[in-house]
């Protein structure tokens, strides 16, 4: 009995001797969007929640520009040591369909934890006339090339195409750095319609600054907007639900990668992050590096069958 109580203390002590010391230092979070949109808030609630945790400094830098190119390059290529991660958005599995100069999210990245999941909405300036969707697809048939569709990311972009895809004429997309941008020229009447998650979009609706014309999500009454249409009451099958995720070095050991893992997943669970999520129409997920690996696969599927359809070709 002392020999078997004997090994499973020294089988013990050895777990504890190969956790992995982290973190030693701050942790750089980098964000591919400018500061004040969506990714950038999610960021700033996780790290802060983390720093708690850890006792370590976290810092957020907003690297924006490239449809995030420029964040996703800089994690691939940093010290696989736990103390860069990259926030990330369905551009990083969307890009290689827009880019020949692409990061490999398969291949430059590795996938730490799937965030949480949030559906979309379609707003327009207040003075553009068309109240539903069908008098949307109508005005840009009538007039092919003259309805201008704001992007900031990976989603957006691809609501903006299918958009153009099912009205079966031209429909002018208008590129920006960072949802804070893109929501600014909208409202300045810079650009007629933008794609744009519920949390940030929902206090805009409210206040008359935009107005909502369908949600992305799968069914009426999910999230924040309450009982309007849906996109796909006019466009069967159309649903788009964005989501927030943190990738980090591919080189980074196993052992680290899943400890970090498991201190976001317990930043999850904290009582504070939970509410601040709820309160943003954000639905909180966790889980595995593998479940994230999963949903990464899927989208990459998903969204670049759509994307082809609708005729992106990377340049």
């Amino acid at each position: 009995m002392r020999s078997i109580a004997w090994l499973l203390l020294v089988i013990s002590l050895g777990a504890q001797a190969q956790e992995p010391a982290w973190p030693t230092k701050p942790i750089r979070w980098l964000v591919p969007f400018a500061p004040g949109g969506p990714a950038d808030v999610v960021t700033r609630i996780v790290a802060a929640g983390l720093s708690e945790r850890a006792g370590q400094p976290n810092v957020v830098e907003n690297q924006p520009g490239a449809g995030g190119n420029i964040a996703h390059a800089a994690a691939s290529k940093a010290a696989p040591d736990g103390h860069t991660v990259v926030f990330v958005v369905p551009s990083v599995i969307t890009n290689p369909f827009y880019m020949k100069a692409s990061v490999d999210p398969f291949r430059d990245l590795a996938p730490v934890i799937h965030l949480d999941n949030a559906s979309m909405v379609l707003i327009a300036h207040p003075g553009f006339a068309p109240a539903t969707l069908a008098e949307v697809m109508g005005e840009i048939k009538a007039h092919p090339g003259r309805v201008t569709c704001g992007a900031s990311g990976a989603l957006p972009s691809v609501g903006c195409e299918l958009l153009r895809a099912h009205a079966g004429a031209d429909l002018l997309m208008v590129m920006y750095k960072g949802n804070a941008p893109a929501l600014n020229a909208l409202m300045a009447g810079e650009i007629n319609l933008l794609f744009d998650v519920v949390n940030i979009a929902i206090g805009h609706v409210k206040s008359g600054r935009v107005r909502a014309i369908a949600s992305t999500a799968p069914r009426r009454g999910v999230g924040a907007l309450g009982d309007i249409p849906v996109m796909a009451e006019t466009i069967p099958g159309f649903e788009l639900v964005t989501w927030h995720g943190v990738m980090m070095s591919p080189a980074t050991p196993r052992p680290l990668l899943e400890r970090v893992n498991r201190e976001l997943n317990a930043v999850l669970q904290r009582a504070e992050v939970r509410e601040r999520f709820a309160n943003s129409g954000l639905q909180i997920t966790g889980g595995v590096p593998e479940d994230f690996a999963a949903i990464l696969r899927r989208d990459y599927q998903k969204y670049g069958a759509a994307l082809r359809s609708a005729g992106v070709k990377p340049e």
